[in-house]
């Protein structure tokens, strides 16, 4: 029985890395396609190392598994966050759908607390 639960986590993870696969190919921009890269293959690779904890039942895979899934957890968001700033940076044209939200931002908005009588 603890075979076809591993299996159904494993599937479920292959399921959701093909739709991290044409989420890449099909998204418009940079933004969106790093966007559907780290939430849906975390996602895949912490089901697909839930299925092999579950298939193997050895405290040492499950321990391996929980930490390259929490190397995974740590790491994912950051590296993303570089990307989307470093594309932002060099002027990666955006999808027109979106806004920069940065987009004069620092010079138009006074500081909070600041006096402008000066």
């Amino acid at each position: 029985m603890i075979d076809y639960v591993a299996s159904a986590f494993m599937l479920a993870g292959g399921v959701f890395a093909i739709i991290a696969g044409l989420g890449l190919v099909r998204l418009p921009d940079v933004l969106i396609r790093m966007h559907a890269s780290t939430k849906v293959g975390t996602l895949s690779s912490g089901l697909i190392l839930v299925g092999v904890a579950l298939h193997f039942l050895d405290w040492s895979v499950t321990v391996r598994a929980v930490a390259i899934f929490l190397f995974l957890m740590l790491t994912a968001p950051i590296a993303a966050h570089m990307i989307g700033r470093a594309a932002l940076r060099m002027g990666v044209p955006l999808y027109r759908g979106l806004r920069n939200p940065l987009d004069d931002s620092y010079t138009s908005a006074p500081l909070p607390g600041a006096d402008r009588s000066d």
